[in-house]
Formats: structure tokens, sequence, C-alpha cells
């Protein structure tokens, strides 16, 4: 009995996980097509990913990459 238990709470798991799979190449496709949309309209899309990426860091690690890339570019004379 526990065995057909735990095969169907494992189907169960893997069928969620199917779903929630389906659902991420949904909104990967629909995050795709904004850029397109971005793009279309003139923005430049590499732009606006490093802009993304950006605001999705905390305030404080945000500085120091910056800081960071800031050093970088003067010890390569970018700067």
């Amino acid at each position: 009995m526990s065995e057909t238990i735990a095969a169907d709470q494992l189907r169960l798991l893997i069928e969620r996980i199917e779903r929630l799979e389906e659902e991420k190449k949904g909104i990967a496709d629909d995050i795709k097509d904004v850029y397109g949309e971005a793009k279309s309209t003139g923005f430049d899309v590499k732009t606006i990913r490093t802009i993304v990426r950006l605001r999705k860091m905390e305030k404080h690690h945000r500085d120091e990459a910056e800081m960071l890339l800031e050093t970088y570019k003067q010890a390569l004379g970018l700067a």
C-alpha cells in the first residue's frame, strides 16, 4: 500500500513540475516578445537587459559592482 502512495505522490510531483515548466516556457516567450517590442520601438535591448539585471540587485551589491567596474576601467585606461 505504501508503495502505491509513494508512486502516486511521485507522479503528482512530476506532473506539477511539468506544468510549472510549461508555464515557465510561456513566460519566457512573453518576455522575449516584450524585448522584441522594445527593439522594434528603437530601444537598445542589451541595455534594457542590463538595467533589468541591475534592478534585481540590492543597492549595496549594485554599488559594489559599479565601483569594481569603474576600478577595472581605470586600471585599463578606459575611464
